[in-house]
């Protein structure tokens, strides 16, 4: 069974009415224990990341920074980056959330999954942004190059919004594939994530950006994953797969101009699962909390083999950007996968 990865100490990340709150895990947890999934799987208490930890992957400067930024009173670290005093534990607690999930699906061979909060895929290595304040993600791969000698990691992200620090963070290093599907950086923050940022010299070639039209359905990302997920999970062959869970790019969600629906989130847990078997999955995005209430329980049941609804049809109605996209695309990685 899937083990859940979560703390009630998270909620002292308070960030008030900003759209990363802590009702985004109230309704996480409650919808899990009203259709009684709770109880019915794994759920560990994280522990905090260490410092070295965090020093894998953020720069000294940088942690000191946001130590005594929290421990003055906290605020804004940008304008829409928010920090309590309580953040810089908090933020170490849900670092180490992500570690914890690592760890069970290596000592395990079963699923993972860490809702925690902060999110942490805009953190770069030096500076805390979107929401983010530490990158979760790389601190636990850093952390399982480093503890247990894991030499190949496979990253999915599909928040809506770019990764961008994740992205920074391993541009360079050609042991990391990381994979983004997000909305056009053109017309949503952090306007990075085009698909001719590659990655740079080792790395070229394992940074694969696949930026969607705006109104993008289902059906949209169901046809552009089809065609590049497994020809370059195939080809790149990780000894470690990452999932960025986030669910802002649904029809509901107020901070993007997407359109996909609840069956989405069913379809790539499956679909992941037949490429990686087993995996670590970290909660990003996601900001309407029917959504998140909704599609937690789709993707725990898919994560556990309870199939909730059909979540794939062979006859798909895809928008010619969408086709245009990947054309663009497969000429850019011809050299590197055999899209």
């Amino acid at each position: 069974m899937t083990a859940l990865i979560y703390s009630d100490e998270y909620m002292k990340h308070n960030t008030g009415n900003h759209p990363e709150n802590q009702e985004r895990l109230n309704v996480i947890v409650n919808s899990l224990k009203n259709k009684e999934i709770w109880n019915k799987i794994d759920v560990i208490s994280p522990e905090p990341a260490t410092e070295d930890d965090l020093l894998r992957v953020h720069s000294p400067s940088h942690i000191e920074y946001i130590k005594k930024f929290c421990d003055s009173g906290g605020g804004y670290i940008d304008y829409d980056t928010f920090a309590a005093p309580e953040s810089y534990e908090i933020a170490k607690l849900a670092a180490g959330g992500a570690i914890k999930a690592a760890d069970f699906v290596l000592k395990n061979s079963e699923n993972a999954y860490s809702i925690a909060r902060p999110p942490g895929h805009h953190a770069t290595r030096e500076k805390s942004m979107g929401f983010c304040i530490f990158n979760n993600l790389a601190i636990a791969l850093e952390y399982l190059r480093n503890t247990h000698k894991i030499k190949k990691f496979l990253i999915f992200d599909f928040d809506v919004h770019f990764g961008n620090g994740t992205s920074e963070i391993f541009y360079s290093d050609p042991d990391v594939l990381y994979i983004s599907i997000h909305q056009n950086p053109r017309t949503l923050y952090p306007g990075k994530g085009f698909i001719e940022e590659i990655g740079t010299g080792k790395g070229e070639g394992y940074n694969l950006n696949i930026p969607m039209p705006e109104r993008s359905t289902t059906d949209d990302y169901i046809y552009i994953l089809e065609k590049i997920l497994e020809p370059a999970a195939s080809k790149f062959n990780a000894d470690f797969y990452f999932l960025d869970v986030g669910f802002d790019g649904h029809v509901d969600d107020p901070l993007s101009s997407m359109a996909l629906t609840d069956k989405y989130y069913e379809y790539i847990i499956n679909k992941m699962k037949n490429i990686a078997g087993f995996m670590s999955l970290i909660l990003e995005g996601g900001y309407n909390l029917d959504v998140l209430s909704r599609c937690n329980v789709k993707i725990i049941n898919a994560l556990n083999n309870i199939k909730n609804e059909d979540y794939y049809k062979n006859e798909l109605n895809v928008s010619e950007n969408t086709k245009d996209t990947f054309n663009k695309i497969k000429d850019v990685f011809s050299p590197f996968y055999g899209f």
